[in-house]
């Protein structure tokens, strides 16, 4: 199963911060408009997440709350039938929650770097380390903290959980 090391900060200057992410990246930034639609389970999460009328994904993952950097495992199946996902979903799932924002997606090396503004709770940064076959956990939170550094992310802006969860709790 796929993984990365990742982590999430609220963030205050968004724009200073695309900069930084800018000059630092591999290349210009993809801006995505999605909506994830989250589904009740009994492990982890579950996603579907729309990107266009014909093209989504249904994500499930694993992580814990830390706010800390953490390992989340994944699994991604992509599709053309966003309406047919959906459906089937609905018929089988209570919904948890719809989260909608959009992204900034910038690439440094495995890392992939979200700048994200999200309806109803703000803006927030992700850093995902993604790590191949025997790379540990500690290698992409070493990474992780030197793309913190380097952002000007300090620790107290972190947060755990999910952006389902924030808009859950109100935040």
């Amino acid at each position: 199963m796929p993984r990365n090391v990742e982590i999430k900060a609220r963030v205050h200057d968004f724009e200073t911060l695309r900069q930084r992410a800018a000059a630092l990246a591999d290349g210009p930034a993809e801006i995505i408009e999605q909506l994830d639609t989250f589904y009740l389970t009994p492990r982890g999460r579950l996603k579907l997440r729309v990107l266009a009328p014909d093209r989504c994904e249904l994500i499930q993952y694993a992580r814990s709350d830390d706010s800390a950097a953490k390992t989340s495992t994944y699994d991604i199946v992509r599709s053309d039938d966003p309406a047919s996902f959906s459906r089937i979903l609905e018929s089988a799932l209570p919904i948890r929650g719809v989260v909608t924002k959009r992204r900034h997606l910038y690439l440094i090396g495995p890392t992939r770097i979200h700048l994200d503004e999200v309806e109803g709770l703000g803006t927030f940064m992700e850093l995902e380390v993604v790590l191949s076959q025997g790379q540990t956990a500690q290698y992409g939170a070493e990474i992780a903290d030197d793309l913190m550094h380097k952002l000007g992310i300090e620790a107290d802006a972190l947060i755990s959980g999910a952006y389902i969860d924030l808009l859950e709790q109100g935040i």
